[in-house]
């Protein structure tokens, strides 16, 4: 069993993964109760964002590091707020606040096609680094729906659930068909084919 640490202080995300790992078939440990200083996304792609934040924390913990980073593109827009999802309404924005951005941006627009991508980065002391990504397809809602979930999940509806937002969606489906989900999934993937 691979022993990690998950590159994050944000316990939704946190939890979302540990959930999503304990379905794999090769399951990982997960290191709890060790602390880090908040690691910042400074790069311009997800992939040099994940890998940041794994090596930085894989470096302070001495453990092998997991770390992930989502953007959400809006066809509309874009691709934005890509890179910049958790920060599209300023620095210090809530999910709150983020959500009713996107709201006001597209209020008016019919084409509310959108993605959200992740990638996720295993980074391991001694240097071994595997990056996977997964990707959901989806629309951005006219309004808020659900009570489940966090972040934009209210406003970005899946269409092979009829269309529900992923705030509807029981958390074990949601577990099942994420984009972390299917990052994680092919992360897990990539491991088992490597020596």
């Amino acid at each position: 069993m691979r022993r990690v640490v998950v590159a994050s202080q944000n316990a939704d995300k946190i939890r979302e993964v540990e959930a999503v790992l304990s379905a794999l078939a090769d399951p990982f440990e997960i290191v709890r109760g060790l602390e880090w200083p908040e690691v910042e996304e400074p790069f311009d792609t997800l992939v040099e964002n994940a890998l940041h934040k794994a090596r930085t924390v894989g470096a302070v913990t001495g453990l092998a590091a997991l770390a992930d980073d989502t953007g959400l593109e809006v066809a509309a827009l874009g691709g934005a707020p890509g890179v910049r999802t958790a920060r599209f309404a300023g620095p210090n924005a809530t999910y709150d606040d983020n959500v009713g951005k996107l709201l006001d941006v597209l209020d008016g627009v019919d084409e509310r096609a959108a993605y959200f991508r992740t990638v996720v980065a295993l980074v391991y002391p001694d240097g071994p680094e595997t990056t996977a990504e997964g990707v959901l397809p989806g629309r951005i809602a006219t309004g808020r729906r659900g009570s489940l979930g966090f972040g934009y999940d209210p406003v970005f509806e899946v269409e092979e659930f009829g269309f529900q937002t992923l705030a509807e969606i029981p958390e074990a489906e949601k577990n099942r068909i994420s984009h972390r989900a299917r990052a994680l999934q092919e992360l897990a993937r990539v491991l088992s084919e490597s020596p």
